[in-house]
């Protein structure tokens, strides 16, 4: 089994349940196929003596376990006629609701069985960051009521690098070295420091889909890495011509096929004339939203005025857009890219567009929101983190060039620390911090 950090998330949320004053449900919400319902189902069949599983599209005739009085004593009478063999265990039972969008009115019980401290309570399911006047899915339904204040809500994405290298085998303790060389700025062996900006590489190329992973730990091939993906990508496509409204349909595909192509240019922000020529935002601006919402792609705003709060100096109609997974990425590019990534000779801008790519994933998944630093046209900082109630900039070079502006960067704004992300090690002079890319995961 691929461990995963989300783990730790649902037995936080176990513990706070068994304190009796913890009053919510769980909503786990993801792009498909990055590991949300095999990761739920783990954890209640380990950490819970009773586990109920209910998958509302492969089970539709357990929606009746939900029409009817809500209340959580009836809902359990319900479930307990309708499931055969299951028991509640006071403190011990854990209920899943999976594909909780085809069904509106277990999104609305949620309240009620929040308040029973008997279950426990986790839903999930795909394109759950959609309204529901996105999708165009008959089969999902629109709840009475929203259960607010009692359902905290998760983002759970695919495998990180960190999670990467604990399928390879790496174990605390190796991580551990890495990042004392982090902390204390002591230069890495450049044998050391090419073992893991390989691994990296190949990170970049497999990506972290669990399916993916597992396989390519398991066989090491290649091959079959890129045709789960784009078995992936594929089901992706026909999520945008199943949920996507209509007309929309066209235009979301036009903008996650124009990406790629986008960021092979290396292009300062989302031009919509490269999905269709003379097109803007009016057209088009509506489905980068709902590829956003899907979680598809992630989005990185504009700053022009690098202060607290980032959001409110954010431009968000000047953008640039990312894929989910570099591996999904590398593989619309083709296999040949994959081979040059892992050779380490690609060149030109898509090099550059692949590892901001990489890295905005990274960035991402330790909790961070995206933005880049762009003053004017002969400046440019590929992103902006709030870390430490300051504005902390990352400058992100596939090789080790000169990094004019984040000096530039540090002479206006006077950072306690700016990092410089390169492949050929690490050092410090004054504030700037260059490390190596895969050390991204100790930001």
């Amino acid at each position: 089994m691929l461990k995963r950090k989300m783990y730790s998330k649902l037995l936080n949320f176990k513990e706070k349940r068994k304190s009796g004053n913890y009053k919510k449900c769980l909503f786990i919400k993801g792009a498909r196929q990055v590991g949300k319902t095999f990761l739920i189902r783990q954890f209640g069949l380990n950490e819970y003596k009773s586990f109920i599983e209910i998958n509302f599209i492969q089970q539709k005739e357990l929606k009746n376990v939900f029409y009817g009085e809500l209340s959580s004593d009836e809902i359990i009478k319900r479930l307990t006629s309708q499931i055969h063999d299951i028991k509640i265990i006071p403190g011990e039972t854990l209920l899943f609701l999976d594909e909780i969008q085809n069904c509106g009115q277990a999104r609305t019980a949620i309240k009620f069985l929040a308040e029973n401290n008997n279950i426990d309570v986790i839903a999930s399911g795909s394109l759950l960051g959609l309204a529901y006047w996105q999708d165009d899915d008959k089969g999902v339904e629109e709840p009475d009521s929203i259960p607010v204040g009692y359902e905290d809500s998760i983002t759970m994405y695919s495998m990180d690098f960190e999670e990467f290298l604990w399928a390879y085998g790496y174990d605390e303790k190796a991580i551990g070295i890495l990042k004392k060389y982090y902390e204390t700025n002591e230069t890495i062996p450049p044998s050391i420091n090419e073992h893991y900006e390989q691994l990296f590489r190949e990170f970049m190329v497999v990506g972290g889909m669990p399916e993916v992973v597992n396989d390519f730990i398991k066989n090491k091939d290649f091959n079959e890495v890129h045709n789960i993906q784009n078995r992936i990508i594929n089901d992706y496509k026909d999520d945008i011509a199943k949920h996507a409204i209509r007309a929309e349909k066209i235009k979301v595909r036009a903008c996650y096929d124009a990406i790629p192509t986008q960021l092979a240019k290396e292009l300062k922000k989302f031009q919509f004339s490269t999905v269709e020529k003379g097109q803007t935002s009016r057209k088009y601006g509506d489905s980068v939203q709902w590829l956003l919402d899907s979680a598809l792609v992630n989005g990185c705003y504009k700053i022009s005025e690098p202060y607290l709060p980032l959001m409110a100096n954010a431009d968000k109609n000047y953008y640039k857009l990312y894929i989910n997974d570099t591996g999904l990425l590398c593989a619309m590019y083709g296999f040949e890219t994959k081979l040059a990534i892992l050779q380490n000779k690609i060149k030109g801008n898509a090099k550059g567009g692949i590892y901001e790519n990489v890295i905005s994933e990274c960035l991402i998944k330790n909790g961070y929101k995206l933005y880049f630093y762009k003053p004017n046209d002969d400046r440019e900082i590929e992103f902006l983190i709030e870390k430490n109630t300051e504005v902390l900039p990352i400058e992100v070079k596939s090789s080790n060039n000169r990094t004019t502006s984040l000096d530039l960067y540090i002479k206006d704004f006077n950072p306690s620390v700016a990092y410089k992300l390169v492949s050929t090690g690490n050092g410090s002079v004054n504030t700037k911090k260059t490390i190596p890319h895969y050390m991204v995961i100790f930001l």
